[in-house]
């Protein structure tokens, strides 16, 4: 049982890794089986299509990030601190994972729902659910810096958070599009401010990191 749960996790691990530093259309099954180290019988043993893996991978991936942003995210850390640690972490993020020539990763998950046609529900549905489950904590945070006052604008918590999520994975993309890190670390924040439109006095350069 312990062998067959380690071949299955490898595959979901390897392939989005694979996926993230390249792109869901380029890698392919026998590129994921080989750098796993699993047969492609191995690999249908466990999933019907690289579809079906994806979706499985991104749940998998999720169950391993959530703790992560729930630090980002704790309530110890007052609201414009939680919008901080979420800039710093999803550039220490670029920094830390890459693996190719290009040093930004952007998200696998919102790319390859846009990259698929009409047959792969499956990866859309990932993509779908992979940004709904980051919309919810984008929401709770413009919730908390609206009702603490560090907001201009008595403004719709949830559309912002929509705006944030779209702002952020359309940077990264831009990003990785030139292969400059620099672009996204000197737009991110600047961009985050003026769709949240922060109040003057707080859109400081301060970074403080979840621990």
């Amino acid at each position: 049982m312990t062998r067959s749960k380690n071949t299955r996790e490898k595959l979901l691990d390897t392939a989005i890794d694979l996926i993230w530093k390249s792109n869901y259309t380029r890698v392919g099954v026998n590129e994921i089986c080989k750098c796993a180290g699993v047969t492609k019988g191995g690999f249908y043993h466990y999933f019907e299509t690289k579809a079906d893996l994806f979706f499985e991978a991104s749940m998998h991936h999720w169950e391993q990030k959530q703790p992560e942003l729930d630090e980002v995210f704790s309530p110890r850390y007052t609201p414009i601190e939680q919008l901080e640690n979420l800039i710093n972490h999803i550039l220490d993020h670029q920094s830390e994972e890459s693996g190719d020539d290009n040093p930004v990763l952007g998200c696998p998950f919102f790319t390859a729902g846009a990259q698929v046609g009409t047959g792969e529900d499956k990866v859309r549905e990932a993509g779908r659910i992979m940004c709904a489950n980051a919309l919810k904590y984008d929401v709770a945070l413009v919730r908390s810096l609206k009702a603490d006052g560090y907001l201009n604008s008595d403004c719709d918590s949830e559309q912002v958070a929509r705006m944030m999520l779209q702002y952020i994975q359309g940077l990264l993309l831009y990003g990785r599009t030139h292969a400059d890190l620099e672009l996204v670390r000197r737009d991110i924040r600047t961009g985050l401010y003026r769709l949240l439109d922060l109040k003057t006095e707080y859109r400081v350069q301060a970074q403080p990191k979840a621990a």
